[in-house]
């Protein structure tokens, strides 16, 4: 008998065990995995792991080595000896830093009064992103042993690398070491603030001269790469102002620029040569995921160029780290799992999981089940939707159910897995999520990509109304328990279906979203922006394309239809969608008398990312569901 109590004891703590689900708490205790790249002698991968503190509020960082082959890691301090250093060619190395170029404080321009506090613009790009513009610039900077500096902008008002995001990758060593290619918009002012037009740039260090390399096309060219074979190549986009344009791979060959996926649908996320330079890999959205692919590189012969789908499955091929022979090293993720390293062998076809940073927490998880649903759409177009159902789900019983509405807007709605919108942590509360890959997505060519532009308010809202009904119909969906959630453009679609979802929806949550598309014009730093999907300026009034936007589409106009409680969530320092589109909202909310609440980070921009304050976001989250859902 006691040894039966014993087994019975033990299975009640493994059942116990496996019913456990994630929480943000927990969510906030991952690793977060970050490639630095193969080690120099190919046997060992070098990675790092960020892991947030709560007591700290901050994310301390510690780094690995472990065999390609999988086994254990080993932390180590001196990565930097262990991955060959790209910016470092013979006796110089290439870094960057800023540079003050332009006067913007009253004491640039009043020397005597340096305790004045006030900044003086002349043109737009006054800030950008979560910063104000303070006359300082990203510079490369050349070093050599001597501790001899050469800014290669020197006196330039341009940024290298790009702000806010660009990084070293921004700018490389030609093959020889005598010239250095860098990524740079070189405007100013009201210029900067309405182009995508950057263009690769090589500077010779012998001569000391710059030349543009890319001065013909007027959209995007990033991430220059050299090819085995010496040929330069990067990604391109065609028109500017559209920073959501098809992505593809240019070849400069013997004189020749090659667009290697121009008769391909779909567009690039970032790629990498093979060895040999014979092929191209690369990764890209499709039918709600990210992949793999592969793109032959023919030269100047009549060898037909064909792009190859390599991966397929349910996850994201996120980043190409390198390669061993037939295998290639990639950080792979899925609506349940964060990145993790792995290995793909090209030729078994067959997948290896190097790396186990979470494993073990999710061991002992219970998880959703991710299910893809096709959904006809009221134009007859079939419109993949992710479904996500909570742990344990019974089809016997009724479920609150969540439409997410992903930003962007062009953003791919794939198997990514974000530490705030995160469907696992939805759907472990006990909730359906509802994820549409509706018009104005990557993965499902490139026209159903372009259609949102210009038609915010259109087709769009259609597919996600098609989304929500169709999945509804199940009898697992408690019709009476819905709602609407998103950032940014998810933001602006809750604000919008706030006024036409006819007693659809029970609540909505609505994080920096776009609720007056007029002040929006007035108050974004990147006007490129709102020039391209708005179709142009509010002031044109024989635009029709541009009027609608500001007319038919602008949830400022269906406050009147607003009768649903809804919580407004923004970051001050966010200046991509500005603070007063919450505050708009809100006070719209509060005035009609509708149930609503106001969340607003003042050190936050248009994410949310020290630890403490992710938490909270995540705790008023499911407040608020369980308050009005």
């Amino acid at each position: 008998m006691k040894k039966i109590a014993l087994i019975l004891i033990s299975m009640a703590g493994i059942t116990a065990s496996a019913q456990e689900v994630m929480t943000p708490e927990l969510l906030w205790k991952l690793g977060r995995i970050s490639p630095l790249g193969i080690s120099n002698d190919g046997k060992s991968i070098i990675y790092k792991v960020s892991t947030p503190s709560m007591e700290e509020n901050k994310s301390n960082s510690e780094f690995f080595s472990i065999p390609i082959t999988g086994g254990n890691a080993t932390s180590i301090k001196n990565h930097s000896d262990l991955v060959q250093d790209k910016n470092k060619h013979g006796e110089w190395i290439l870094s960057n830093k800023e540079v003050k170029i332009d006067p913007t404080h009253g004491k640039d321009f009043y020397p005597e009064l340096e305790k004045s506090e006030v900044q003086i613009f002349n043109a737009l790009d006054y800030r950008h992103w979560d910063t104000y513009n303070d006359g300082h610039h990203n510079h490369v900077i050349l070093t050599n042993a001597k501790n001899e500096e050469i800014d290669i902008l020197s006196n330039e008002p341009y940024d290298c690398p790009q702000k806010p995001f660009g990084g070293d990758e921004d700018y490389i060593w030609s093959p020889d070491g005598s010239k250095v290619i860098y990524v740079c918009k070189k405007k100013t002012g009201t210029d900067y603030a309405t182009s995508t037009n950057t263009d690769l740039y090589e500077y010779d260090i012998a001569t000391k001269t710059t030349k543009n390399l890319t001065e013909k096309n007027l959209g995007y060219d990033v991430a220059p790469q050299f090819s085995p074979n010496g040929d330069l190549s990067w990604l391109q986009m065609k028109r500017d102002g559209y920073e959501a344009d098809k992505n593809d791979i240019i070849v400069r060959h013997k004189g020749l620029d090659i667009n290697l996926t121009a008769s391909w649908d779909g567009t690039v996320d970032s790629f990498t040569w093979s060895k040999d330079g014979k092929k191209v890999y690369f990764l890209a959205p499709v039918a709600g995921t990210k992949q793999l692919f592969e793109v032959n590189f023919p030269g100047l012969t009549k060898i037909a160029v064909r792009v190859n789908q390599i991966t397929e499955g349910q996850f994201d091929v996120n980043q190409i780290i390198g390669f061993n022979e037939d295998i290639v090293f990639v950080t792979r993720s899925d609506m349940n799992h964060a990145n993790e390293i792995f290995s793909y062998n090209l030729k078994k076809k067959n997948w290896s999981q190097i790396t186990h940073v979470n494993t073990d927490v999710y061991a002992k998880l219970n998880l959703p089940k991710v299910e893809k649903r096709m959904v006809k759409t009221t134009d007859g177009k079939d419109m993949l939707v992710w479904v996500i159902l909570p742990p344990n789900f019974d089809a016997s019983k009724k479920y609150p159910t969540l439409l997410y509405c992903q930003g962007g807007p062009q953003g791919a709605l794939s198997q990514f897995y974000s530490f705030r919108w995160n469907f696992q942590v939805m759907a472990s509360q006990g909730y359906i999520v509802v994820a549409p890959n509706r018009r104005g997505m990557p993965g499902h060519g490139v026209a159903w990509n372009e259609q949102i532009s210009k038609d915010w308010g259109g087709q769009v809202m259609d597919d996600y109304l098609s989304a929500i009904d169709d999945v509804a119909k199940e009898n697992y969906v408690d019709t009476s328990r819905l709602g609407a959630v998103g950032a940014s453009y998810g933001g602006y679609s809750v604000f919008y279906l706030a006024g036409i979802h006819k007693k659809r929806f029970k609540t909505f949550i609505a994080h920096a979203g776009i609720f007056n598309t007029q002040s929006m014009y007035g108050t974004t730093e990147e006007v490129f922006f709102t020039n391209w999907d708005m179709g142009g300026a509010y002031w044109e009034t024989n635009n029709k394309l541009a009027q609608k936007s500001y007319t038919d589409f602008n949830p400022i106009t269906l406050v009147n239809n607003w009768d649903t409680p809804i919580f407004i969530i923004q970051g001050a320092k966010d200046y991509r969608v500005p603070m007063g589109q919450s505050q708009e909202a809100f006070q719209a909310a509060q005035l009609k008398g509708i149930k609503s609440r106001f969340m607003l980070f003042p050190e936050e921009n248009h994410w949310i990312l020290k630890p403490q304050n992710g938490l909270v976001w995540q705790r008023e989250f499911f407040k608020w569901l369980k308050e009005t859902l």
